[in-house]
């Protein structure tokens, strides 16, 4: 007897084991007929799995998110087959769904262009209506490899050998089409009604500039033709509201080849520039902080006690003086316990709280630059609080007070996240436990 759990609380029993769809359909039929993906235990899952004994349900149609999710990865293989069909020889990397819709990373001798998307998307068009079934399959790893090296696909077979060994590998195919994928897909191509491709750009194969560079085409789907239409009139209006092209009219900022990330600020852009880290010194004011600068470059040996060297080196630039290692600082935190270090404190000073306008370099992905929301060289905006354990609330409160204080002035919103121990760690597990506790019981009284 196989027991499942819903998220009302009640229970599903079966005499066998059964599809996460077929445990749907004992629910109701008209729930077997909308329902497109399903969670276990918190995880998405597809609905070809089976289910497993105590384990929790929850089923998601075209009304929830995961649901639109689930038609995007599908709407990301059709494009791919549409592509196979129209440019053989294609190899196809990876085609995620992502939060405004999907895209397609691949090879191709043919260099796309938007002239092409009409193409495409009658091709797709196609290829739904056909109303294909979509079939999972799970492979042993030799077999995943056999059958993606016979069809040329090295970036597929790159992705196999990758896995862990205990991995299990499953494939989607539809038509002629199969891709390596580890789902979930809706039940068949007919589902895909309404979509859009967007934009064509080059994207290095796993975001690693020493790579091959691709092409990616960008896309997206909906349920309904009215969902799509209200997507491009708020994209449009967005296009004209970027801040790339407001910087230019309005004679704010400029970037050059000369210094891709690094932005220019012009005068203007200057007069904004100072405006805003004047209102922020008025709030370093009434909240207690003292302003200090620290500097841009540092000795090797500081990084290296700091953790950077070993953990960020990758995104840091460097540079000898008098032959000896220095790097450019990423972050300011390493500048900021030197300068607490400078004098002996006692207990009674504290809290401490020093606030600064550091200027940080960042090494960035070249793909990934993006106007002055993604650059190599930043402000921020960066304060370091010196505190008793028991301080440590309120504190944390206090700041927290501050944010909202900054953004809603400029109408902008926020979410808190709390982020605990990562594996590859530094410091003491008690450290970590007393700090994480403090940091959860703040934002639970803050109410955030």
């Amino acid at each position: 007897m196989i027991t499942i759990r819903l998220k009302d609380g009640k229970e599903l029993h079966f005499e066998n084991e059964v599809t996460l769809f077929e445990a749907a359909k004992k629910i109701s039929n008209s729930l077997a007929k909308d329902v497109l993906v399903a969670k276990v235990d918190g995880e998405l899952t597809d609905i070809r799995n089976n289910i497993t004994d105590g384990t929790q349900v929850e089923f998601f149609t075209k009304a929830d998110k995961e649901g639109l999710f689930t038609l995007r990865h599908t709407a990301a293989h059709v494009m791919a087959q549409a592509i196979q069909h129209l440019y053989p020889g294609t190899k196809f990397a990876i085609g995620p769904a992502i939060d405004d819709g999907f895209y397609y990373d691949l090879e191709s001798d043919h260099v796309f262009s938007q002239e092409d998307f009409a193409a495409i998307e009658k091709e797709m068009a196609k290829i739904a209506k056909a109303n294909l079934p979509i079939e999972k399959k799970i492979l042993s790893r030799n077999e995943a490899l056999e059958f993606f090296r016979s069809r040329n696909q090295d970036y597929k077979v790159i992705l196999i050998q990758d896995l862990p060994e205990d991995a299990i590998i499953s494939t989607y195919t539809q038509g002629d089409f199969t891709d390596l994928c580890r789902g979930p897909h809706v039940r068949s191509t007919g589902k895909l009604k309404v979509f859009k491709l967007m934009t064509v750009a080059g994207a290095y194969w796993r975001g690693d500039e020493h790579n091959k560079m691709l092409q990616r085409i960008y896309a997206t789907a909906f349920f309904d033709k009215e969902e799509l239409d209200r997507f491009l009139f708020v994209r449009a209006e967005a296009e004209k509201r970027d801040h790339r092209k407001l910087g230019k009219q309005l004679n704010l900022f400029s970037f050059h080849e000369e210094g891709p990330g690094f932005p220019f600020f012009h005068p203007k852009g200057m007069v904004i520039r100072n405006e805003l880290i004047a209102y922020e010194r008025e709030l370093f004011r009434e909240f207690g902080y003292e302003e200090i600068m620290t500097p841009i470059i540092l000795s090797k040996k500081l990084w290296l006690q700091s953790g950077h060297w070993d953990h960020y080196k990758e995104n840091m630039y460097f540079t000898q003086i008098d032959e000896e290692d220095y790097a450019v600082k990423p972050m300011n935190c390493p500048g900021g316990i030197l300068y607490y270090k400078t004098n002996q404190h006692s207990y009674r000073e504290l809290p401490k709280r020093v606030g600064e306008f550091g200027i940080v370099h960042r090494h960035e992905l070249h793909g990934a630059l993006h106007g002055l929301f993604r650059v190599r060289v930043f402000t921020q905006d960066d304060a370091h609080i010196f505190m008793t354990q028991d301080q440590m609330k309120d504190e944390v409160i206090k700041t927290m007070e501050m944010y909202r204080k900054l953004y809603s002035v400029f109408g902008l919103e926020y979410h808190v996240e709390l982020s605990t121990r990562p594996e590859n760690s530094m410091g003491s597990e008690e450290l970590w436990e007393i700090s994480t506790n403090a940091l959860r019981d703040a934002v639970e009284a803050a109410g955030v």
